[in-house]
């Protein structure tokens, strides 16, 4: 073999080594795919939480088809119904009793039957009215009652009824045709013919029962961004009460200060030259107060949260379960997101725990943003909960879920992706200790917590609506505020009434309180209410009797009636108040629940106010009475359109009745006060404006729950703390050594607009 042959072969063979060793390292540096292990088996049979499952869409138009067939009067279809027409409002799940579903859970009872609950606007009557029938049994109905007097206290007047997505469209045809009387005042002030002005509804409708009289504010419409903070200083009040759309009317016109009779009389003084007018210019897309749109190139991506094994919670169904928890959950579409069944190591901690209202009262020196006390659950605070966006509102690996609703229309329809289920590392110990002295040693756990997740956008604003189940046994609650303020036109003295953030805008205080059901069953269904606080006693020093000492002591107090347990909004109540149950603990202490609220709200409406029992339950910040089946909710979606004769009245609730080894229920108000300022544009930040409670376990157990969390690390001095074996988390950098697969990004919550 000649010289050049070896050199030859030699030169190939350092070639293919050089490409064997290239492709071992491309394939170190590539990381697998993570593998997915299935998640840990739970006691709890699955199909037993859908007792409280929501209807499905199938379930729904089964009820809509068997009252086309059996009520007996002609339905309109919502969507296009008038006023003097009959149609179906909505379908909602009608959750059974208590006491069927704890025996049913618990002591072996026959499954409750299925059914739901209608709502019904009988406007084609002779005396129109509100009539709600439960339906069932489902998924073959074959019967229907009429519960409107056992749910309501009474027959529902009519003018009650929400106002529906055909009747705004009807008030808006008719503002239109009255604009046409003003023709050179809206070139002048808003170089408009109309056509691209927007409405933005208020609420309530007028100062006594039986009005439905709304004042609408206009606003610069412009595309891809929030026309809520471009107000023009026009606002029109509507009369539209009466059942035939023809006798609509407008009865007031206000801008810039000044009230008119009509629009022809607005145009009247314009063109006489006695109207002070401000000139306003059509806003552009790309220089709009309210944009969006981003003004920085996209960067590098940020932290991304993923899960190495796959996701370490499991939902089946309308169940999720994780780590000891175990949560049923829904949303109903009035009131929001509502969880059942509530147990951490198989004991049940709470049968309910739901959303109840959302309260948003306004300020101004303008008609529309001084008369706006908007409830949300009449809007819907569920209903308005759309697709979430991954990988922002949600951990882009987090799971989906789709929600279904019927409302205002014969069809069921679906919010996909509408509630998100995820594992969060909040990148903080629950717990941890360094020892430096005598033994030296490190012990701690991450603070993994399971999070419920679902975001309403009801009109301008996002509520973020937080549930969060922790390691050591506690419920967390929160809920954020974003999105967009509401405005005014800035004039006259308007800075008493907020903050100028433009031109002509005025951001206007407000206040939100949101209230929360909680059915607290702390060992068992009878509870009773313990205070626990501090007091200083001044005593001789025992070693040094010539001094005294200020030592603390505990106060402890068992609350007997209602009303000693109804709190007073803003007022101080004790530290620590607790759900106890007649059974102790190891050390002889009652097994109990402590409720602590994070709350900054803002004054309650005057007692004296005229429309303040219908929201009577904002006058406490907490309130335990006795539970009743025939008080499951502390409003109503009437109570907007009729906040002066209230269909619900929560003060009523409180009347003293004993709170001793009872089943008993918290009330929780949590709010804030929000001044909006130069920084809430384009967007109000969660940043600050997030607010809450927590379930805590006091005395629950005999010692942290948590202690047995497969997440706790311990390592001592004497310990390699770099071996995977005596330290889980030397195991991560083989055990993350994998990419997350994630899905292609996709959002459709555009389509079902």
């Amino acid at each position: 073999m000649s010289l050049k042959t070896v050199l030859i072969l030699l030169g190939l063979a350092l070639a293919t080594i050089f490409a064997l060793v290239c492709v071992l390292l491309t394939r170190e540096r590539s990381p697998r795919t993570c593998q997915h292990l299935p998640p840990e088996q739970e006691d709890v049979e699955d199909n037993q939480s859908l007792v409280f499952a929501d209807l499905t869409a199938e379930e729904m138009s089964q009820v809509v088809r068997y009252l086309q067939g059996h009520l007996g009067v002609p339905l309109v279809e919502a969507s296009r119904a008038k006023p003097s027409d009959n149609c179906i409002a909505s379908v909602d799940v009608q959750v059974p009793a208590k006491a069927e579903v704890l025996r049913f859970l618990d002591g072996g009872g026959a499954r409750p039957p299925r059914e739901a609950l209608a709502v019904l606007y009988f406007g084609n009557q002779p005396e129109p009215n509100i009539t709600e029938y439960v339906v069932g049994p489902l998924p073959a109905p074959a019967y229907h009652r009429d519960v409107t007097v056992q749910r309501d206290g009474g027959k529902v007047p009519y003018h009650r009824r929400p106002v529906t997505g055909r009747e705004y469209t009807d008030i808006n045809a008719l503002i239109q045709t009255e604009l046409k009387k003003a023709p050179r005042f809206l070139t002048a002030c808003c170089e408009s013919d109309g056509t691209n002005l927007v409405t933005l509804t208020t609420a309530p409708r007028g100062f006594k029962s039986g009005d439905r009289v709304t004042w609408f504010v206009l606003f610069h419409n412009v595309a891809g961004t929030g026309y809520y903070l471009s107000p023009v200083g026009l606002e029109v009040l509507v009369d539209h009460g009466d059942l035939q759309i023809s006798r609509w009317q407008l009865r007031q016109v206000f801008y810039n200060g000044r009230y008119f009779a009509s629009a022809g009389d607005l145009e009247q003084e314009f063109v006489a030259g006695v109207l002070e007018v401000v000139r306003l210019k059509q806003p552009r897309a790309d220089a709009v107060l309210g944009s969006m749109k981003p003004r920085s190139p996209p960067g590098s991506p940020g932290p991304l949260q993923f899960e190495p094994q796959g996701p370490r919670y499991r939902v089946r169904n309308n169940r999720v379960t994780f780590q000891g928890w175990s949560i049923a959950f829904g949303m109903n579409p009035n009131t929001g997101p509502r969880l059942f069944d509530i147990r951490y190591r198989g004991e049940r901690i709470v049968y309910e725990l739901s959303l109840q209202e959302a309260l948003a009262l306004y300020g101004s020196n303008c008609p529309g943003g001084m008369s706006t006390r908007y409830l949300d659950g009449s809007f819907g605070i569920g209903r308005f909960a759309y697709e979430l966006v991954q990988g922002l509102d949600c951990p882009y690996t987090a799971t989906y879920v789709d929600r279904h609703y019927l409302a205002e229309s014969d069809t069921p329809k679906t919010n996909q992706k509408s509630l998100c289920i995820f594992e969060h590392d909040s990148a903080l110990p629950l717990r941890r200790h360094f020892s430096d002295s005598q033994s030296f040693y490190y012990g701690g756990l991450r603070k993994n917590t399971l999070v419920i997740r679902t975001i309403s956008t009801l009109i301008n604003y996002d509520y973020i609506w937080d549930f969060m189940f922790h390691g050591n046994g506690a419920v967390e609650v929160r809920v954020h505020a974003t999105g967009y303020i509401s405005s005014s036109f800035f004039h006259g003295q308007g800075t008493d009434y907020g903050n100028r953030v433009g031109p002509h805008t005025l951001g206007t205080m407000h206040l939100h309180h949101i209230h929360y059901k909680v059915d607290l069953d702390v060992d068992g269904q009878l509870n009773s209410l313990e205070t626990q606080d501090m007091e200083y006693e001044f005593v001789k020093d025992p070693w040094s009797a010539q001094n005294t000492i200020e030592r603390p002591y505990l106060r402890r107090e068992r609350l007997e009636k209602e009303d000693e347990a109804a709190f007073p909004l803003n007022a101080p109540m004790p530290r620590y108040l607790s759900f106890v149950s007649p059974n102790p603990n190891k050390w002889e202490h009652p097994r109990s629940y402590r409720i602590q609220i994070i709350s900054f709200a803002g004054k309650h409406l005057p007692i004296s106010s005229s429309m303040e029992r219908s929201i009577s339950w904002g006058r406490y910040q907490l309130a335990v009475t006795r539970r009743k089946e025939e008080e499951p909710t502390s409003t109503s979606v009437y109570n907007q359109n009729d906040p002066w004769t209230p269909t619900v009245t929560f003060a009523d609730f409180i009347n003293n009745e004993t709170i001793t080894n009872e089943d008993l229920v918290a009330w929780i108000t949590v709010g804030f006060l929000h001044v909006p300022h130069a920084e809430d544009i384009p967007n109000t930040v969660t940043v600050g404006n997030g607010v809450g409670f927590f379930l805590r376990p006091y005395n629950y157990f005999n010692e942290d729950p948590s202690v047995d969390s497969p997440d706790s690390v311990y390592f001592s001095s004497e310990q390699d703390v770099g071996a995977c074996g005596a330290n889980p988390l030397a195991c991560l950098s083989s055990a993350t050594t994998c990419a997350p697969r994630l899905p292609p990004f996709h959002f459709g919550g555009f389509l079902n607009l």
